[in-house]
């Protein structure tokens, strides 16, 4: 099989296609047939070394994947010609994978492999970040930075899907902006502007918000803070400016405020978190409630093009690779 493999850290022309030998699922494993691979931010960080945990060399990076299920180990149930999708640690930039079957969700009927491979990460981080680490409440209020990005568009229809009441979404462009009120934005926010987290406080009468998704860190995260609301809590799941944040822990005390952190494989790695949320999001996707964008769909062996391309900046929407067959 072709797969695409680095061995150095660096620029996107350290990924080069290999051949391997297919795997043989062992166990309560299965060999899956891909059809659909979504790339992602932290394919890159991978590829640089800068990942938040460990990469080891060499490396085949990607982690959503779709496709058919080819052959299963001894102990496995899923029937062979399933059409699944799950997300795995590495491996995913390959004709073939293999899967634990837990681990794995059957695509409901008329939903697309590369619709369903253009969901998992960015799906679940929304989902998760939302329900599991923010405990979202019906009525409650939500800041959503760059919510034009993979995981900001899908937060802001989540929100409003769980009963949010005033979605406030962020962003650096008017045209970002717009998209974000496509996908159900109440509050428009442009937070290049000087005093943008003024703006959060008038739209919610100086309340504050009940939950805030930072990813940016530095200054942003200290002025997302100011705008928290009593018992709010600011969910933070990435730190794409390279800033790190300093706060004093006691300022949380008066206002019974949290921060917490969130990091998707932990949730990966909890079976009873991950399938009942993966199969509530296909089957928003599936109904039409779930609005995915499919940017570009490029054959695996241009890796390399999709990384430069997605690091300038040059494309919009999910970035899908895809094996020959």
């Amino acid at each position: 099989m072709k797969a695409i493999q680095f061995k150095e850290y660096g620029g996107p022309e350290v990924l080069t296609l290999i051949n391997l030998d297919r795997p043989q699922p062992t166990g309560r494993e299965v060999l899956i047939e891909v059809h659909a691979i979504g790339v992602n931010y932290a394919d890159t960080a991978r590829r640089e070394g800068q990942y938040v945990v460990p990469t080891p060399l060499p490396f085949i990076p990607g982690a959503e994947v779709a496709g058919v299920v080819a052959a299963a180990g001894e102990d496995a149930k899923i029937p062979l010609g399933t059409r699944v999708v799950t997300l795995i640690e590495s491996g995913g930039y390959s004709e073939y994978v293999t899967a634990d079957e837990r681990g794995l969700i059957p695509l409901p009927e008329g939903l697309d492999f590369k619709l369903a491979a253009a969901l998992p990460l960015q799906g679940l981080s929304a989902y998760h970040i939302l329900k599991t680490m923010g405990r979202l409440e019906a009525g409650e209020s939500v800041l959503v930075h760059a919510a034009a990005g993979g995981v900001g568009t899908l937060a802001v229809q989540l929100a409003k899907l769980f009963g949010a009441g005033t979605v406030i979404a962020t962003a650096s462009t008017e045209e970002k902006l717009q998209l974000a009120k496509e996908m159900g934005a109440d509050v428009l926010i442009n937070y290049t502007k000087e005093g943008w987290e003024n703006e959060v406080l008038e739209a919610t009468a100086g309340k504050g918000v009940d939950i805030a998704l930072e990813m940016a860190g530095g200054e942003i995260f200290n002025k997302t803070l100011k705008c928290l609301a009593a018992f709010g809590r600011l969910v933070i799941y990435g730190v794409a400016s390279g800033e790190q944040s300093r706060f004093y822990p006691s300022s949380l005390m008066g206002r019974n405020q949290s921060v917490i952190g969130f990091f998707l494989p932990q949730i990966m790695r909890k079976p009873e978190l991950l399938q009942p949320s993966m199969k509530e999001l296909l089957t928003y996707a599936a109904e039409g409630k779930l609005k995915l964008t499919i940017g570009e769909i490029h054959p695996l062996e241009d890796a390399a093009k999709v990384h430069q391309r997605m690091q300038s900046r040059q494309t919009k929407g999910k970035l899908i690779l895809e094996p020959a067959r």
